[in-house]
This record gives structure tokens, C-alpha cells and sequence, in this order.
């Protein structure tokens, strides 16, 4: 009898799997998808059920598993338990050469532990086809939307831009708030506050502080002391007022703890307590859940559960062995009566996996500090406190409210009510092990702040009274763990797809990180205005909601996928078309600024978009050249309040390559188009020499002895084309601008050919040189 195969995603899932089975197994890799849609042509055939053509993409892999395969006695479609790894499992049949009396089975683990693996194997079912569908579905429609939309904004905007079903969402968003903070209008209020003691005699430890919140029995609102006139009014009518303790009110304030991580959790955590990108985190939790090899007689072993989920569920068997490691750990009185039960509160989730947790909580992070790498123990340290936490006692504080009563000595004068507040920390439950950070602009409520002890008619000593001026603030900018957490509110996207909308924003330069916030670019405005203005139902964030729900219809099996995809289709398509013809004779994009060139004085600078990314320009710029236009370019930066600054020109690189005309240095510079070496002694000599692929100077021209057929006067010369093809253009251009392929139609005296493709015309050094980008 052959192996029984396994057949996973990736080599180091493989080796740990391999290492529970031993014998009578072999484990093989997929190395993640084998089959995919090719990255040119649509692929799609729109008229026949919107049909995918899929190609194998890793063609060795695909051969040397159906070589694994060929005796199998069985095989094992161990992939990632979701929407994806139940794709790349049913592609690998597609793609695979399967035996056909051979049994093939699909097998999922939540974690890579021996006893998960063994019985997984003893509970083998077919591939899910409504998962199947369900991905198949959204990776159709981000095909449709993705190729469909980009060449709108490479003919209006900028070539090799890409739009997309979810991430020009995102970037909406980003955009979004980015002009709500520019046209915010900070708004006037007061507080009037007042540092009281308990008596002459106690010490200064025992100050504390009141906030007045009514006025005649009246509650004062936020803004309802607008100016100093006002606050000034309020502390005249308190000039030597008696301040008495009117009521005391305690009371024990529980404070439960925070689920265990989900996929969209564990980002955000990572984020604000580790410093760490979305993509970052994923990648090592990818690791930690695959194996780490700890050393020792466990060797290689999965340390967390699958960490692509978005339910909050917890195995029984997970919680006796965490109450277990808290009871012995930190006593029985940090575990609360009942296991704690959480319920998944993420809008449209998805498959009830389980939450993100340690395999093993009885796996100390202490246990292997210095046995893994430092940021991989960091996160492993992270998911273990979140998670034992998670299953411990709430925290218990102490809350004290005192209401003191301010009676102004002046007859008439209204009564005044001043409120203090206290939390001290009664028996500290999870939080001896985790504390949840806050986004900016949160305040943890449960902060501690004492007060001295105080009876209801205890009479208080005035130590100042304060007015205190605020103005309100703007909503603050988006990080990666505010952004993921407003598109996990939103429905947008899905737990597998968080990290890459983050990754691809940024590497697409629609958005930028600055200060651990994330900052439109002019190039992200420009093409969110584009598509809301032409294709509001694409990034509209209900729609797009609705849409991840008919997905997740589909998963369920209540929706067929053809039928969604026609629903959208067909609106989709009229728009585009629409768009198409109002957008025929648009300009191509470019942002005036009201920032003027300071090169002539004249033109405002204008945002442009080139092959090198965004740039400043003079609005009179003639590509033409008319002998009026201002050739001034830099690049540029936005500082914290999103004003341009201008960047400094720093002085040009000086290369070992010497000018051919006339003999000096030539130096590396920048245009749109991207580096290239010009004359040091421009403007004097003003050649320019083209920098190829492999980063060195294109070769010169080389002479051939033979007369140009069209002028009569030049010689051609042999050139090397873009792409490295030589080609053959007259000595006298751009006064002569024949080109050929070959010498022997030259000779032959036929006619002038058209450029090879993919070939430029032939350099103009005085247009080249109107091209660079130059500061004043």
C-alpha cells in the first residue's frame, strides 16, 4: 500500500504536521495557490456565467504533487480553515493529476497540535463547494471592479494605478476625514473647577478636585459657559462662598474583561502596544500558527489557534486548562464561578472559528523567552495575556461620587452644585495580567483618582477656583488600528483581507504614513473624487457592506454566486460606460495649489503625478516651449497639518561619466521619467545621456558610415531603443527624424519605417532637459 498524503499550504505547516504523523504519511506543500487568474486580460468571461479562466501558476509545484500522488493510498486537503484555503484545496484537485479510484479527503485544523491533527484525519469531509463559490465570487468581482476602473485613472491620472472593491473604500475613509479635520472650527467652552481640602490641617495629598455641573438646579451642559465673560461672571457670584458635602455615594464598579483576540483585535492591539503594522503582525501570527520550533522534546509546534477569524468563540476544553494555569498561577479567587461566555459582536462574520489563543495556555511566555525571536515572543506574550485574561474575574474598583454644594454669601445669588469623583482599585481580577489600550481620543474611565475620605455635611476649605478654557478638538487622523477597526464596524472587508488593504494603500501611494498616522495623498484624493464622482455605488459604504454580506450568503449556502455577480454587474457596466463618455475629453488630473512658483513669480504651482510619484509644478509650463513657459518642478512633502513644504534641491550626484560633447562631468539626476545623466556644465552644454535598467548609461550612438536616404545630409547612427533593441536614426535629428530597424533598407533607399515597437522616438535633448526637475 502507498502514503497516505497530506497536502498543506506551506513548508514550515508542512514540517510540523509531518513530525505529529510520522509514518504511513507524507506531508507535501502547495506553496499557496497553484492555479489563479493571469495578471493581463480580464480572464473573465462576462457572457457565459461569468466564467474565470484560471491558469496553473506554479507549474514545478503541480507536477511534483501529482508525481506524490501517484500512489497514493489516500489524500489529505489539509489547507487553512477558511474561504481561501477551501479555494486553494479545491484548485488543487482542478489542477492536480488525481488517481481516479484514489479517495480524497478535506480536513481542516483550528491548530497544529498532535492531538488537533490526529483527530481532524479521524473526521475527514468533502470540500465545502458554497466556500468555494464564496471566494471564487469575490475574487471575480475584484477582477471586474479592479480591471475595469484602472485604465479610467491611468488615462486621467497617472499610469500602473490601480482601484479596487475595498481599498478605495478604505482610502475614502482616510480622505474623508483628512477634509473633516481641515474644515474643522474649534468651538469656545469653559469649565469652572475647584481644588478643595478636607479641612486646614490635612495635607496637601488630600486635595482634590470639583467640576461644577449645575447652576439653580439647572445641569450645565458642554457648552454652556461659551466665554471667559461668562466663567468670570460664575467665579465673581463664588467669591468666598461655603463649600459642604451634600451627598456621598459608593459603590463597587466591575469592570469585566475584553474578549480574546479576533483577527481584526489582535491588529489593533499589536498595533498600539507593539508598534507593529498589520502586515507585520500577520506574518508572524502566520508563523506562530504553523510551528516554531521551541527546542526541546516538543521541537517543532503550532503556538496559537488559525488567526484568521473574526468569532470570539473558546473551546471547553481550552477554557478548564486556562482556569487551571489562573487558579494555580494567581488563586482561585481571580477565577470567576462560570467559564466566561463571549458572543461575536463583528458585523457579518463570518465561519465560527475560534478566537485567536494560545495552543497550549499552560505554555508560560517565560517559558520561551530566548527561544524565539524577540518580536515573535512579543506577539506569542500578547496573544497568552489577552487570552488568559479573557477568562479571569472582572476588576473591582471602589467609585466614590461627592456632590458639594457652593453657597455664595451674597444674598439672591444662585445656588451652585460641584461634582468630584474617585476610583481606587478594590481587587485588580484580569487586570493583574492585561489592560486593553485606548485609541486617541479615549480616556479610560476606570483610571484611578482618590479622594479623601468625606461625610455628607462635612464642611470643605477652598483652596482656588479655577476657570479653565478648552476648544474643542478635530477627530483625529486614522492609524492601521482605528482604520481596521472602522471597517470591521462598516462590514467592510474580512479578517484575511485587513492586512493587505492596509499594504496596498500605502504601496500604491494613495496614502502615506506619517507619525504612526495615515495621511491621504493628493494622488488618494484625486482618484477617490474620480471614482466618487463617477462610481459613487463602488465606493459607497453600505453598498459595499451589503455586497460582503451577499458573499457570506453564498459561503452559507442560502445565495448562488452567479445571480449576485449579475446583480452587480449589469449597473455597474452601465456606469462605467457612462463614465467613459464623460470622462472622453476630460484633462488629464493635476491639483493648483495656492502656492506660487518661486522660480517666475507668476504661475501658481500645480500638483502633477509622474512615473516617480507626485511633484510640484509651474502652472505655466509648455511642453511645447513657447519661449513664456516656466520650467520649475521639485518634489515635495506635507508636514503635520498637511501643508505642502516644498523639499530643498540637494546638490546632483556626481558620476565617473564623462560628457561626450564637451568633456566634463556628468551628474545623476531626477525627471518624471526617472533618473538620467546630465551635462555639469549645463546650461552651457546642455546633453543629456539616458540611464538604462541595469542603472548604467544607455551606449552612445555608434557611427555607421552610411547617408541618411531622407535628408541626404546626416549619417545614421546606431542606437539602442528602451527595451535594448538597436535601431538606426539620422545624426541630424530632430531636424531629420528618419529611423529604421535595419541598415538594409537604408541602403536599399526605401521608404522611412515606423519605430519598432515599444521603441521611443529618438532623445531631443533641449525636451529632455525641460524635463528635469529643477528648484529655484
Amino acid at each position: 500500500m502507498g502514503e497516505k498524503v497530506v497536502i498543506v499550504e506551506s513548508p514550515a505547516k508542512a514540517r510540523t504536521i509531518q513530525k505529529y504523523l510520522g509514518k504511513g504519511y507524507k506531508v507535501a506543500s502547495s506553496m499557496g495557490h497553484v492555479r489563479d487568474l493571469p495578471k493581463s486580460g480580464l480572464a473573465i468571461d462576462i457572457e457565459h456565467d461569468f466564467a474565470p479562466s484560471y491558469e496553473i501558476v506554479k507549474p514545478k509545484v503541480v507536477s511534483e504533487l501529482s508525481q506524490a500522488l501517484r500512489n497514493a493510498e489516500a489524500v489529505y486537503l489539509a489547507t487553512d480553515p477558511d474561504r481561501e484555503g477551501e479555494a486553494i484545496a479545491w484548485h488543487i484537485t482542478q489542477a492536480v493529476k488525481l488517481p481516479k479510484k484514489t479517495p480524497v479527503y478535506r480536513v481542516v485544523f483550528q491548530e497544529i497540535t498532535r492531538n488537533a491533527v490526529q483527530q481532524a484525519l479521524q473526521q475527514p469531509r468533502q470540500i465545502n463547494q458554497n466556500l468555494v463559490e464564496a471566494q471564487q465570487a469575490r475574487r471575480v468581482l475584484d477582477r471586474l471592479v479592479g480591471y475595469q476602473l484602472s485604465p479610467l485613472l491611468w488615462d486621467k491620472v497617472k499610469r500602473g494605478l490601480s482601484a479596487g472593491r475595498v481599498q478605495s473604500v478604505a482610502v475614502r475613509l482616510i480622505v474623508e476625514r483628512e477634509r473633516e479635520i481641515e474644515q474643522f472650527q474649534p468651538q469656545e467652552y469653559w469649565t469652572i473647577e475647584a481644588d478643595l481640602l478636607k479641612d486646614a490641617g490635612v495635607a496637601p495629598r488630600d486635595l482634590f478636585r470639583a467640576v461644577l455641573i449645575e447652576r439653580d438646579g439647572k445641569k450645565l451642559e458642554k457648552f454652556s459657559i461659551e466665554n471667559r465673560e461668562q466663567a468670570e461672571a460664575i467665579v465673581a457670584d463664588l467669591q468666598g462662598a461655603a463649600y459642604t458635602v451634600v451627598r456621598v455615594t459608593r459603590r463597587d464598579k466591575r469592570r469585566s474583561p475584553a474578549p480574546p483576540f479576533t483577527t481584526s483585535t489582535l491588529q489593533q492591539e499589536a498595533a498600539r502596544k507593539l508598534g507593529f503594522s498589520a502586515k507585520k503582525t500577520m506574518t508572524l501570527a502566520q508563523r506562530l500558527y504553523e510551528g516554531v520550533d521551541i527546542g526541546g522534546e516538543d521541537g517543532m509546534v503550532g503556538l496559537i489557534t488559525y488567526m484568521r477569524t473574526d468569532s470570539v468563540q473558546v473551546a471547553a476544553e481550552a477554557q478548564t486548562e486556562a482556569r487551571d494555569v489562573i487558579g494555580k498561577r494567581f488563586g482561585k479567587e481571580y477565577l470567576p464561578d462560570q467559564p466566561p461566555v463571549y458572543k461575536t459582536k463583528a458585523k457579518g462574520a463570518q465561519e465560527a472559528h475560534e478566537a485567536i489563543r494560545p495552543t497550549s495556555s499552560a505554555r508560560l511566555p517565560e517559558q520561551l523567552s530566548g527561544k524565539l525571536e524577540n518580536d515573535l515572543w512579543r506577539l506569542y506574550d500578547l496573544i497568552w495575556k489577552r487570552f488568559i485574561a479573557s477568562q479571569m474575574a472582572p476588576a473591582v474598583f471602589d467609585s466614590t461620587t461627592v456632590d458639594i454644594a457652593a453657597t455664595p454669601v451674597v444674598a439672591g445669588a444662585p445656588a451652585y452644585l460641584f461634582r468630584a469623583t474617585g476610583s481606587v482599585l478594590k481587587f485588580p481580577g484580569f487586570l493583574a495580567v492585561y489592560n486593553v489600550s485606548l485609541d486617541e481620543g479615549e480616556e479610560d474611565e476606570d483610571s484611578e483618582r482618590r479622594l479623601p475620605p468625606l461625610a455628607e455635611g462635612e464642611a470643605l476649605q477652598l483652596v482656588e477656583l479655577l476657570p479653565i478654557q478648552h476648544f474643542t478638538e478635530p477627530p483625529p487622523r486614522y492609524t492601521e488600528a482605528s482604520l481596521v477597526k472602522e471597517l470591521e464596524r462598516l462590514g467592510i472587508g474580512r479578517p484575511s483581507t485587513y492586512a493587505s488593504i492596509l499594504s496596498t494603500i500605502q504601496e500604491r501611494e494613495y496614502v502615506e504614513m506619517v507619525d504612526k498616522k495615515l495621511i491621504p495623498t493628493t494622488l488618494g484624493r484625486v482618484v477617490t473624487d474620480l471614482l466618487v464622482e463617477h462610481f459613487g455605488n463602488i465606493v459607497d459604504y453600505d453598498f459595499t457592506s451589503a455586497l460582503e454580506q451577499q458573499l457570506d450568503d453564498i459561503a452559507e449556502g442560502s445565495k448562488k454566486w452567479v445571480p449576485v455577480l449579475r446583480e452587480f454587474y449589469g449597473p455597474f457596466r452601465s456606469t462605467l460606460e457612462q463614465a467613459q463618455r464623460q470622462m472622453r475629453n476630460v484633462k488629464r488630473e493635476e491639483i493648483v495649489t495656492d502656492l506660487d512658483c518661486p522660480k517666475c513669480g507668476q504661475g501658481k504651482l500645480v500638483i502633477r503625478f509622474g512615473r516617480n510619484g507626485e511633484f510640484l509644478a509651474c502652472s505655466r509650463y509648455n511642453r511645447e516651449g513657447d519661449g513664456e513657459s516656466c520650467d520649475f518642478t521639485s518634489d515635495f512633502h506635507r508636514d503635520e497639518q498637511g501643508q505642502i513644504v516644498i523639499d530643498k534641491a540637494s546638490a546632483p550626484e556626481t558620476s565617473d561619466v564623462l560628457c561626450n560633447v564637451c568633456g566634463r562631468p556628468m551628474v545623476i539626476k531626477k525627471s518624471r521619467f526617472g533618473p538620467f545623466l546630465g551635462c555639469s556644465g549645463y546650461p552651457e552644454c546642455n546633453n543629456t545621456r539616458r540611464i538604462g535598467r541595469d542603472g548604467k548609461p544607455v551606449p552612445l550612438p555608434e557611427p555607421t558610415g552610411v547617408q541618411c536616404p531622407k535628408c541626404g545630409e546626416g549619417e545614421l547612427l546606431r542606437r539602442r531603443g528602451k527595451f535594448g533593441r538597436p535601431f538606426y536614426g539620422c545624426s541630424r535629428y530632430p531636424k531629420c527624424d528618419y529611423i529604421t530597424n535595419t541598415l538594409d533598407e537604408a541602403q536599399a533607399g526605401e521608404a522611412p519605417a515606423e519605430p519598432a515597437k515599444n521603441e521611443p522616438a529618438l532623445p531631443s535633448p533641449s525636451r529632455s532637459s525641460k524635463r528635469t526637475r529643477k528648484s529655484a
